[in-house]
């Protein structure tokens, strides 16, 4: 039940503001199931990508989906998932906490200000 309570909560948050998988899905797999990091994220990836693909659809059919654009950024982005993953799998599991931490604090403070 958890698990649906997440991936609502990460839909609906994608929806609205773009964000779902490190920023909902990550941390709550963490703290609210209790897994450990890298399932949580290999598992955030998978949820997202399909998460990822609905909303396009949705925002396709209210003619709002730049194709050109979303290629020219996910064709990258799916390239760099490719490189995390492998930078990743070699990291300390404390480092990646930390790390994804600072990054979630310094996206906060960033729109904050």
């Amino acid at each position: 039940m958890r698990l649906v309570a997440i991936g609502l909560a990460a839909g609906f948050f994608s929806a609205l503001f773009g964000v779902g998988g490190g920023i909902v899905i990550v941390p709550l797999l963490l703290l609210w199931v209790g897994w450990k990091e890298r399932p949580a994220m290999a598992t955030s990836l998978g949820a997202i990508g399909v998460t990822a693909l609905a909303g396009a659809i949705a925002y396709g059919f209210r003619g709002e989906l730049e194709l050109g654009p979303a290629a020219a950024v996910g064709i990258p982005a799916a390239l760099g998932a490719v490189a995390g993953t492998a930078l990743q799998q070699r990291a300390a599991s404390r480092a990646l906490s930390l790390g994804f931490a600072a990054l979630l604090a310094a996206i906060g403070v960033r729109l904050l200000v």
